[in-house]
């Protein structure tokens, strides 16, 4: 007979140092209380922290982005914002982690009240194989450019889930988002995006779509309605993607690029978007569309600088619900 012999020493995981890291900064809150929004941002740390948030990881980094806003915006102090940092640095740790397959977790697919994108199939019927991976005049992987820059990724990747992963990084990190770069050329096509290396979220995502159809991997669009200052209107549409990847279904992933408040990954099954809906007026609208909705190209093929583009970016009238 075999007994279960005492553990005489234990092993901390990514998710142990992020809960510390969780503590350290409501510790540093509490500290600092009071100060404006000192309140909410004990609310949103403790929703953090709660037990819905570590099984759905998507909703913890939504909440991290949140946080991370409030703080900002109210001018928090040094150690708070300290404390932030040290949380988004632990939970990229955690993604890493769960990435490299050296952390065992299996989160919740979708909070109870967004399964709406989620189905069953794990595969694709032929009809929709081919609407996710058809070449156009937007998402021209047909290009040669499309495919040089595909094949160049591809060399350099081991199997089709690094392919993904680096197509991702390459378009969020090397193909630079016009406004946060103040790049005035206002791009549409996927080859016009790879040419100049620019392009609005909307743009990006069509980049996007178009190297990873390059090597017949299904690829949609989908949109946020987003606060164009995070403060009531005005209201305008968000682009990114969906990938579809049989082990998870569909995937969305958004490529618009990082910045200061920006933390998008690409880490199925765990999804991490560049931002949070939380006000009344915002939505993740649920639809995968298998080209760029016409009101986005209109726009892009419209306005000639990206000025002109910030200031009418579409937007959906939504209905009451």
């Amino acid at each position: 007979m075999t007994f279960y012999q005492e553990e005489h020493s234990y092993s901390k995981t990514a998710l142990s140092d992020l809960q510390g890291a969780w503590l350290n900064l409501r510790e540093e809150v509490v500290n600092n209380h009071p100060f404006e929004n000192s309140g909410r941002l004990l609310f949103h740390i403790d929703e953090a922290m709660s037990w819905e948030s570590v099984n759905n990881l998507k909703h913890m980094g939504d909440v991290i982005v949140l946080i991370h806003n409030i703080a900002v915006r109210s001018k928090a102090p040094a150690e708070v914002v300290w404390g932030i940092k040290q949380v988004k640095e632990e939970f990229g740790t955690v993604l890493d982690d769960i990435d490299a397959g050296t952390l065992a977790f299996f989160p919740l697919q979708t909070r109870k009240n967004k399964s709406s994108r989620q189905v069953s199939c794990t595969r694709l019927s032929a009809c929709e194989q081919k609407k996710y991976t058809e070449n156009s005049s937007i998402i021209d992987w047909r290009h040669p450019s499309i495919s040089e820059c595909s094949q160049r990724i591809l060399a350099r990747s081991n199997g089709t889930h690094e392919y993904m992963k680096n197509v991702f990084a390459y378009v969020r990190d090397e193909i630079r988002h016009s406004r946060d770069f103040q790049i005035q050329v206002v791009t549409c096509s996927a080859s016009e995006v790879l040419e100049h290396g620019s392009g609005s979220c909307y743009a990006k995502s069509h980049l996007l779509a178009a190297l990873l159809r390059a090597q017949n991997i299904p690829v949609g669009f989908c949109y946020q309605r987003l606060s164009l200052d995070d403060n009531g209107p005005p209201y305008c549409l968000h682009g990114l993607n969906a990938v579809f990847i049989e082990k998870y279904n569909w995937y969305r992933a958004d490529a618009r690029g990082n910045k200061e408040g920006v933390n998008s990954r690409f880490t199925p099954p765990v999804e991490q978007l560049a931002f949070p809906v939380n006000e009344p007026e915002e939505r993740d609208l649920p639809e995968i569309w298998s080209e760029p909705l016409p009101v986005i190209v209109q726009a892009l093929q419209t306005y000639r600088t990206t000025d002109e583009l910030y200031n009418n970016l579409p937007d959906v009238l939504m209905l009451p619900v």
